[in-house]
């Protein structure tokens, strides 16, 4: 990613659409009313990367957003590119000094995005910062994290991590042990919002296309750091995100396609991060969630009660779709073809 001596703006708002078409029209409208509340003198455009929606997000966009205050761009992709890519399309183009990825999903608190501006502007060395997340009744939601290990993943799969959340040691995967009032350098800050430093991306790199979803901000948050920035959070940085952890969640799930189909994506990424990161570690990581599954089925499936028995129904399909997983990345060493 190439530096310019300047910048027509002082930030650039990416948001990645795919079937949102009212959560988009919602998120678009209350980024024009922060984008007014930023200081005299900055600026931004609002790039939205629409991944072959068939809601009518892109005519929605093009008949409403056309005479906006703040410039909106509107990138069409044919097909769904998933995450990553599609912020990468954006950020190749984008203007702004400083890149802002957020969800259709996410409206900033008045007062947000420039505090978020004068964090990165007053420390250097930050390379992408990380807001305060909350859903809609104002609850924390996981707002920084560890990066995967073993470790982490076996405390969050085991549900431990839930189970002893202000434990440094348990509650090291979401950081719950911390006080959520408190700015810290931290391993990486989830997708649905974050400010990004452009010389942190020219020396890192853009988003790893091997990544259709999950574990993409991960990967760069980690290479952000190896190339020697800081990750941070900032809690005065509040951001609501109506999406929640849902997806992450492996217990008591009443399985549909869909959702099968979103844990299979999960799988897929955990095997292709292990393996680029670890190595040889992505068959420990498959064998990790195996063992927890084939326990949880061995436990559950002969008992009297139905919950539990639904359990050991759902411990067999993840043991399933995990080894799909196994076999469609050759052990993470390939992503299958896009979209996924």
């Amino acid at each position: 990613m190439m530096l310019r001596a300047s910048y027509p703006c002082t930030v650039s708002l990416i948001v990645i659409s795919f079937n949102t078409r009212d959560l988009l029209r919602q998120c678009l409208n209350s980024l024009l009313e922060e984008c007014a509340r930023l200081p005299h003198g900055q600026t931004a455009e609002i790039l939205v990367v629409d991944n072959a929606s068939r809601d009518g997000s892109v005519d929605m966009v093009e008949q409403e957003f056309a005479a906006a205050a703040v410039p909106v761009r509107l990138i069409r992709s044919q097909v769904n590119l998933g995450f990553g890519v599609a912020n990468n399309r954006a950020l190749e183009v984008a203007q702004g000094r400083y890149p802002v990825l957020i969800n259709s999903d996410a409206f900033f608190h008045p007062g947000a995005l420039a505090r978020a501006i004068r964090h990165m502007e007053q420390d250097p060395a930050a390379g992408i910062g990380g807001a305060r997340l909350v859903g809609p009744s104002g609850a924390w939601q996981p707002s920084a994290r560890a990066f995967h290990t073993l470790w982490i993943d076996s405390l969050v799969i085991t549900g431990l991590a839930t189970r002893f959340p202000r434990s440094r040691i348990f509650g090291a995967p979401d950081r719950t042990w911390a006080d959520p009032s408190q700015p810290a350098s931290v391993d990486w800050v989830p997708g649905a919002f974050s400010i990004l430093r452009r010389e942190a991306l020219q020396r890192a790199g853009l988003f790893d296309p091997a990544f259709f979803l999950y574990y993409e901000e991960v990967d760069l948050c980690r290479r952000v750091k190896a190339a020697g920035f800081h990750v941070m959070y900032w809690p005065d940085v509040v951001v609501t995100h109506i999406g929640g952890e849902s997806s992450r969640q492996l217990v008591s799930l009443a399985y549909s396609k869909s959702a099968a189909q979103v844990v299979l994506w999960r799988m897929r990424s955990t095997l292709l991060y292990y393996r680029k990161h670890f190595g040889g570690s992505a068959l420990f990581a498959l064998w990790l969630e195996e063992a927890i599954y084939h326990l949880r089925r061995l436990r559950n499936a002969r008992s009297s009660n139905p919950a539990r028995r639904e359990r050991a129904q759902e411990a067999t399909l993840l043991l399933q779709l995990l080894r799909q997983a196994w076999q469609e990345t050759r052990g993470g060493r390939v992503s299958p073809p896009v979209p996924w």
